[in-house]
C-alpha cells in the first residue's frame, strides 16, 4: 500500500520522517522523492537490508539518514541525527521479501538452510535455541501464542521427538508430518512465524513503538502503521484509541484501510495488510 501509505504521511516537502522500516528502501525513497529541505532517517535492525537500502536510494542520498537499531531505539535513532521531534513515523510490519528469500537467513519455508531467523545477526538467540532447548510445553505455549496454532501440542511434540532440528527444511518436515497439509497454506507456516515473532521479540519491540512515536510527533505529526497479523493490529488499533480517548491523537482511519483488489491481484502477499494511521493533536 504505498499510495496509500504516502497519502497518509501527507509529507511535506520541509518534513522529517521516520521510516522504521527500511527494508529494501521502497518506502524511504518514495518519502525522499516528495521532499526538497527535509530529509528521512531509515531505520531497519537487519544491517544488511539497511546497506542494500542504501544502494537502493542512492539517488536521493542528500535527503536520507540511516539508522541500524530496533524500533524501541528510536530515540538514539533522533538522537543521532540532531532531531527532537519529526513530522511523520511509517512502519511496515511485513517481514522483508529479501529475508524470506534468503535460504542462509532462515526464515523461509521454501529454501532449505539454518534454523535462524534473527532479523539481525547481533542477536544472542536463534530459532534452533528454542526449537531444540525448550521443554515439550514450553515450546507448545510459544507456538500457540505467537503463532495462535491451535494444534501447537501435536506439533510440540513431534518436534521433541525428533530433536536436533537444525534446519528450516527439517522443521517444515517435521511439522507437515505431524499436521498434513490441507490446504493450500503449509502447515509449518504458522510454527515459522511463532518462532520468527520470538526470536526478534517483536511483540515487545512494537509495544514500545507505540509508546515512543506520539510523544515525538509534532503537533499535527503523523503515524501510518502496515500490519499484517490480527494481533498486530490489534495493538496498534488499542493504541490509537488511548491516543484518541486521551485528547492527544486523531484517527484518520475510520476504518483499516486494505489493499486494492489491483494490488492483490498483482502481489498476492499484500493480502492480508492492514493500514491505520493516527494524527498528533
Amino acid at each position: 500500500m504505498l499510495a496509500e501509505s504516502m497519502e497518509y504521511l501527507s509529507i511535506r516537502p520541509d518534513g522529517i520522517y521516520v521510516d522504521m522500516t527500511a527494508g529494501l528502501g521502497g518506502h524511504t525513497r518514495a518519502i525522499a522523492e516528495r521532499l526538497e529541505t527535509g530529509f528521512v532517517i531509515a531505520c531497519d535492525r537487519d544491517a544488511e537490508s539497511l546497506e542494500l537500502a542504501r544502494r537502493n536510494t542512492a539517488a536521493f542520498a542528500d535527503k536520507i539518514r540511516f539508522f541500524h537499531g530496533r524500533f524501541s531505539q528510536l530515540p538514539q535513532a533522533l538522537e543521532k541525527h540532531g532531531v527532537e521531534f519529526v513530522d511523520g513515523v511509517l512502519a511496515d510490519l511485513g517481514v522483508s521479501r529479501y529475508q524470506l528469500a534468503s535460504g542462509e537467513r532462515g526464515f523461509s519455508l521454501m529454501e532449505d538452510g539454518p534454523l535462524d531467523m534473527r532479523m539481525s545477526r547481533d542477536d544472542e538467540f536463534t530459532a534452533a535455541d528454542y526449537v531444540n532447548e525448550l521443554s515439550e510445553k514450553d515450546l507448545a505455549d510459544l507456538i500457540y501464542q505467537y503463532g495462535e496454532e491451535r494444534r501447537s501440542r501435536r506439533i510440540s511434540r513431534a518436534i521433541v521427538r525428533a530433536r536436533p532440528i537444525l534446519t528450516t527444511g527439517r522443521l517444515a518436515q517435521v511439522v507437515e508430518e505431524a499436521v498434513p497439509r490441507t490446504g493450500r497454506i503449509h502447515p509449518a507456516t504458522q510454527t515459522f512465524m511463532a518462532l520468527r515473532l520470538k526470536v526478534n521479540s517483536e511483540f515487545e519491540e512494537l509495544d514500545k513503538l507505540l509508546q515512543i512515536v506520539p510523544g515525538v510527533l509534532k503537533p499535527g505529526g503523523r503515524f501510518v502503521v502496515l500490519t499484517f497479523m490480527s494481533t498486530e493490529d490489534r495493538k496498534v488499533k488499542q493504541a490509537f484509541q488511548a491516543e484518541a480517548k486521551a485528547g492527544r491523537g486523531l484517527i484518520l482511519t475510520r476504518h483499516v484501510v486494505k489493499p486494492s483488489d489491483e494490488e492483490v491481484f498483482q502481489n498476492a502477499a499484500s493480502r492480508s495488510s492492514k493500514l491505520r494511521a493516527l494524527r498528533r493533536v
